[in-house]
């Protein structure tokens, strides 16, 4: 799991069925030790533009999902109310 803060969204016309209906979220990993800096995740909470949330990613992801199918890589399963800023140095990681 990771803490990331959302940037922004993705609109999509076309896209596989399975997918209709969610919407797509422009995430910046704040982990350090994350492989990812930007990725695109399905939002199951209602987040928005500078929230800082809780990313579920790989299969852990598509697990919250009836369809465990679908193609989804990244899932935001919370919405984070506080946590350690000083933690992360500007943004970007520890």
């Amino acid at each position: 799991m990771y803490i990331a803060k959302v940037i922004g969204n993705v609109v999509s016309t076309k896209k596989d069925d399975s997918l209709i209906g969610s919407k797509l979220m422009i995430l910046k990993v704040v982990h350090a030790d994350s492989s990812h800096d930007v990725i695109v995740a399905v939002d199951l909470v209602g987040s928005g533009v500078d929230d800082y949330v809780l990313v579920s990613c790989g299969s852990a992801a598509r697990q919250t999902f009836i369809n465990q199918k679908i193609p989804v890589d990244a899932a935001i399963v919370g919405i984070i109310d506080n946590f350690n800023e000083g933690m992360i140095k500007d943004g970007t990681g520890y």
